[in-house]
């Protein structure tokens, strides 16, 4: 018998995507999670015993953490300062959150519907740290969908 097929699908790189504008720089994001409510349907069945049936419900809203090293590009401060302002037809965009193979081809793509930012937050400074300072960008949508 033959072993299943399967790539390796480990995320080298990830990328966002919007309006055309790519953002090759993440290095991690968490959050990616569609979920739906649950509804509980009580009722006696035909032959009067109790039963509970389980439905499916409304669609929940992710919010998606992404992360990359502090650098010159503005496009994460410029998005988040639109929002502040109110600009909500400029800021709401749609686009994809790609994971990108070891040869930097497309792997997977991950849809967001209306998306925008909810917070910045920049990483840890200390005094003499060598590590690199990081830049945490959080996003709602009202829709996360796998293409």
């Amino acid at each position: 018998m033959a072993l299943p097929e399967m790539d390796a699908g480990v995320g080298h790189s990830f990328g966002l995507e919007f309006d055309g504008i790519q953002i090759k720089s993440i290095t991690e994001i968490s959050g990616l999670k569609m979920e739906q409510d649950v509804i509980e349907l009580k009722e006696n069945g035909a032959d009067g015993k109790y039963v509970i049936k389980k439905l499916p419900g409304r669609w929940k809203a992710p919010e998606i953490t992404l992360t990359r090293g502090l650098s010159a590009d503005t496009s994460f401060d410029k998005w988040i300062k639109d929002s502040q302002f109110g600009k909500m037809g400029a800021v709401r965009k749609g686009g994809a959150i790609i994971v990108y193979d070891y040869e930097g081809a497309p792997l997977k793509r991950y849809k967001l519907t209306n998306a925008w930012p909810k917070s910045l937050e920049i990483g840890t400074m200390k005094a003499g740290d060598t590590s690199v300072m990081t830049e945490k960008l959080v996003v709602t949508c009202e829709r996360l969908e796998v293409e």
